[in-house]
């Protein structure tokens, strides 16, 4: 296991646990939030469950998007000079049919022994993407929700909701989440969103940045070319890092209660994607603030100092 060149310590009982559960191959951000989550020593990576983006397979095709997830984050560890330091367990290539019938993929077992392991240190999930193995896992075993705390990058604005990319990839499993117990930090759209950056940014504080810097940048270029006959998104010279909140509400004050809301969880209808309230589920966390600034600057400073 390297080490990064830090000249400062986190204490341990300051240190948290995360397992990454990203779609990683799906657009051009999640790369961003692993390597950021890598470099972080108050978050210890346990590993990482390889979602699909079945909804959008791309070139990859249906039922192959978690394969390429999977190969993607291979593909930033080797980078990172991490190969073979992280497990990677294999998430369901297929959204799940129904709320009560789970799919017990390697991802979700991974998720279910992660979180059932004896450890006293808080344990998050930090999910970029769908949530299809999360949900399965709770099916799976209803213990995990009193270990761990789910970040999750997905659902419509508040409190009316709308159609959001993570949602709709897999709408039972948000509503499995959402009326269970266990502990929800949503960060929705128009919150993910904040975290905006310019390409101009990362060609000047990202590329330099050795051979992972270099496929940061470039891979994230690539994929607004591939993109480009789409008029609306992505917007010619800014991106937003949409998948990064999960590690910057780690690294501030998550505590600052300005900064979300306590609400009870609603459910998604299908179809619509809007929010339906009054459902008596508990209170989740659902931010208005992603802190944009600190989470960029954090992640510029990281990988210049490492990998430059």
């Amino acid at each position: 296991m390297r080490t990064w060149n830090l000249e400062y310590d986190v204490p341990e009982n300051k240190q948290v646990r995360v397992l990454i559960y990203s779609d990683a191959k799906n657009e051009a951000d999640d790369q961003f939030a692993i390597a950021h989550f890598l470099m972080t020593p108050k978050c210890i990576v346990e590993g990482f469950v390889a979602g699909h983006f079945n909804g959008n397979p791309q070139e990859y095709g249906v039922g192959n998007t978690a394969k390429a997830s999977y190969a993607e984050i291979e593909k930033v560890l080797g980078l990172m000079d991490l190969a073979d330091d992280y497990k990677i367990a294999m998430g369901s290539e297929y959204p799940l049919e129904n709320e009560t019938t789970p799919i017990e993929s390697d991802g979700a077992k991974f998720i279910v022994e992660t979180a059932m392991k004896d450890d006293p240190r808080p344990l998050y999930i930090a999910c970029l993407g769908g949530i299809t193995d999360l949900a399965s896992a709770i099916l799976m075993e209803p213990k995990i929700c009193d270990k761990m705390t789910a970040i999750w990058i997905g659902g419509g604005n508040y409190p009316e909701g709308c159609s959001e990319f993570n949602m709709k990839q897999d709408v039972n499993a948000v509503n499995i989440l959402f009326s269970s117990t266990m502990p929800v930090w949503q960060v929705p759209k128009n919150v993910y969103k904040q975290v905006s950056v310019s390409l101009a940014q990362l060609q000047l504080y990202v590329k330099p940045c050795g051979e992972l810097g270099k496929y940061l940048f470039e891979q994230m270029v690539a994929y607004n070319r591939k993109m480009a006959a789409k008029q609306h998104w992505p917007h010619g010279e800014v991106w937003g890092l949409g998948d990064s909140p999960t590690i910057g509400l780690l690294l501030f004050e998550n505590e600052l209660y300005d900064v979300y809301d306590e609400v009870p969880a609603p459910r998604v209808e299908p179809g619509t994607w809007r929010y339906i309230h009054d459902q008596g589920n508990r209170k989740i966390r659902v931010y208005k603030d992603a802190n944009a600034r600190l989470l960029l600057e954090d992640f510029f400073a990281k990988i210049q100092i490492n990998f430059k």
